[in-house]
This record gives structure tokens, sequence and C-alpha cells, in this order.
């Protein structure tokens, strides 16, 4: 249980956030805003009513502050870089910030795109793969041949994806956590196209959006399914939303908040949820898991040659056709409109960083403990560095906070 003092920190935390998203909201337009999800459907927390961002940043400087005295340790971690986001997000709509500040203020992850060797040994891992499934020629023959032998028709694909997710809440709910709501609660499935995401988490409405623009495969959306529903993105939401009418979760769990802190850990519980599971041991699905990883890469090199290096947009199009190896010119078009918008360009670093954040604070868990590292993991915001904090493993002092950027 988290400590009243941490209650009281989270709601006041929401509050302010809220109040950001507001000013955010009416000066740019953006109509998705900072917090993008909110499940307080009473109203309890009210937006702060800042005058302007002058008033955010003096009061996110006194929160910054306040998360030093927090008796939790991953929490004030946790806090004290929630609000150095906010800081960072507040100084990029006042005055600007450059594209690498942007990453490591609002992310608190690495300021670089994927390095040429980490795309290149992805690209090994990938061909070895290929080659021992039995898939010849170069590379990008190996990957159209594994596409189109495993390829969903579009008009398949709302089926195939529905089998998929029956299948992914019984295995949650065996394998790792029961799942708080009766199965009529669970996903439904509905296609869209040209949007500029590959699918979408739409909890308020219990739906699950996907773009069937890009070719899909059975593995691809094996993963998706995992992702956005069980024991990904809904089962995200049903347990912060569960966990704090119960009192065991502050009151800041019930808002989504992109381009901070808790960004890359949310997309990692998402992404390495197959193995929470279980349901990743065949070849394909572990190629998946490579082409996944991959695809986030390219992504971060191309939006860092759009944002950083001044690349014209149609450059940096071409260029990541080239470098993708599946999902067609519509997996590439929807790709491009993700990482142009500013304010989004960012995030798809917190897919290349989000698994490598939670698959070793998962794997150091003990089977005894994991019911209470789920409990951890769902039930609490975190970034890269808090979610490695179960239980003492890494003890921080007091002023730690005050020293992580």
């Amino acid at each position: 249980m988290l400590s009243e003092p941490t209650v009281a920190y989270g709601a006041r935390a929401m509050t302010a956030l809220l109040g950001v998203d507001a000013l955010y909201r009416d000066e740019s337009g953006d109509v998705d805003g900072l917090a993008v999800f909110n499940m307080d459907s009473e109203s309890r927390y009210a937006a702060d009513p800042f005058g302007g961002y002058d008033d955010a940043r003096a009061c996110f400087v006194e929160l910054k502050l306040a998360a030093a005295d927090l008796p939790e340790h991953d929490r004030r971690v946790y806090y004290h870089q929630l609000a150095v986001s906010t800081l960072a997000f507040i100084e990029w709509r006042q005055r600007g910030l450059p594209f690498p500040s942007q990453l490591s203020g609002f992310l608190h992850v690495p300021a670089a795109p994927a390095s040429d060797d980490d795309l290149n040994n992805l690209r090994n891992m990938i061909c070895s793969f290929l080659t021992k499934l039995g898939y010849s020629g170069d590379l990008a023959a190996q990957a159209a041949e594994w596409e189109h032998r495993h390829r969903v028709p579009p008009e398949d694909v709302q089926t195939v994806l529905e089998d998929l997710l029956a299948e992914a809440w019984e295995r949650t709910e065996e394998q790792l956590q029961r799942i708080p709501a009766p199965k009529s609660d669970a996903m439904k499935v509905a296609t869209v196209s040209d949007v500029s995401y590959n699918a979408r988490c739409n909890y308020a409405e219990r739906t699950i959006q996907i773009n069937v623009d890009p070719v899909l495969t059975r593995p691809g959306l094996k993963h998706l399914a995992i992702h956005e529903g069980y024991p990904g993105h809904y089962l995200q939401f049903k347990l912060r939303e569960t966990m704090a009418a119960d009192g065991k979760a502050a009151p800041d769990v019930l808002i989504s908040v992109v381009n901070s802190a808790s960004s890359c850990v949310f997309e990692g519980i998402a992404d390495y949820g197959i193995r929470m599971i279980g349901w990743g041991a065949t070849d394909d699905d572990m190629l998946q898991g490579l082409m996944n990883q991959y695809r986030a890469g390219i992504g971060t090199g191309a939006a860092w040659r759009l944002h950083e290096l001044g690349w014209e947009e149609s450059k940096v199009t071409d260029w990541l056709r080239g470098q993708s190896l599946v999902g067609g010119e519509g997996w590439v078009v929807n790709r491009m409109r993700f990482i142009a918008a500013p304010s989004r360009a960012a995030l798809i670093w917190s897919y290349w960083f989000g698994e490598r954040a939670i698959a070793p604070a998962y794997v150091d868990v003990s089977e005894a403990d994991r019911p209470a590292f789920i409990e951890f993991l769902y039930g609490r915001m975190h970034s890269p560095q808090s979610v490695g904090m179960f239980d003492g493993r890494k003890p921080v002092p007091r002023d730690e906070g005050d020293r992580i950027n």
C-alpha cells in the first residue's frame, strides 16, 4: 500500500497535469491533448485553473521539490521525473525545445536514434531466423515471402484478431493475473484506414481500432492482441481503474499522459506482455518480436532525420521505405504521419526503450514475489528508472530524485 503522503501527492499531480493539459489544448488546438485519456468519470479531480504556463511552471517546480520528501524510493524517483517531464513540456510550448532535449526531458531516454549497429544486429538476427525457417534469397526477399505466407487479408482481420483476443484473455488469467471484469467487458475490434497508427486501444469504448492499410500477418495480429488488449493496454487501464477505486493506487493512475516519464513503461508493458503470459515460444513469434524492435528502431531513425537533421519529409519517407522489411506502403505512410506530428514525434522512442526497461525488472522477480510485482507494475505510474525498484532491490538515497534528469 502507498503511504498517505504519496496518495495525496498523486492527487495533486493529477490536478496539476490536467491543468497543463487544459492550457495545451486551448493554445494548440490539439484535440488529443497531453492527458489523452482520463478515467475519472465522476470528475472528482478538477484541472488546476492555471492563468498561464508561468503559473503551471511554478506549480511543477514545487512538485519537483516535494517529491524528495515522499517515503517510497520509487515514488521519489518517478514523481521527480514526472515534474521534470512536465517542465520540459512547458518549456517546449513557451519557448521551444530542441528535439534531443525533448527526448531526454520528456521521456528520460538517451537523445539519439537507434544506432546503425543496433539496426544491423537486428537485421542479422531476422535474417538468421528466416534462413532457419527455410526462406532463401536476400533479407528483403526472405521477409517478403514470410509476410506473404502469414498475411491476413483485410476482410479477415476482425475475426482473426477477435479469436486471438479471446485466447489472450484466457492466457492472461491463467499465467499472470485475474482480470477484474467479466468477459462481457472485453475489447471489441473495429477496422479503420487512413490513420496515423497501427492499432489503438479505445478503452472508453472497449474497442481496438486496427488499421488495415498496412499488410497484416497472423503473428503481427497476435502481438497487437496482447499489446492493445491483455495483458497490455486494456489490463493496464482496468487494473489502474480498479486499484484507484480500492485505494491501492494514487489518483494519477487514472490519467494517461503522453510525452512524459511514464510513456516508455506504458508501451513496454504492452510489448513484453507476450512473455508475461508465455505465448511467444514459436519461431514466428520470436521473429515478430525482432520485427517489432526493428521497426521501432527505424522509426526513431526516421524521426531523428526529420526533426533533428532537417531532412525533407519526402526524403525521410524514401529512407523509411528502403529500411522497412514488412508492412508495405500502408505501414510507411502511417508511420510517417505519426512521426511528422511535432506533438507525438518523440513517442516513437517509447517503443524502442519500453521493453528494454520492463524485461530486466520482470525477470529479476521470483515466482513468489510475482503477484506483488504485478501490483507494483500495473498499480503505479513508472519511468524506465523507477520500474526496477520493486521491493527495495535498488535502494535510492533520499536526495537521489534531485540528481535524476
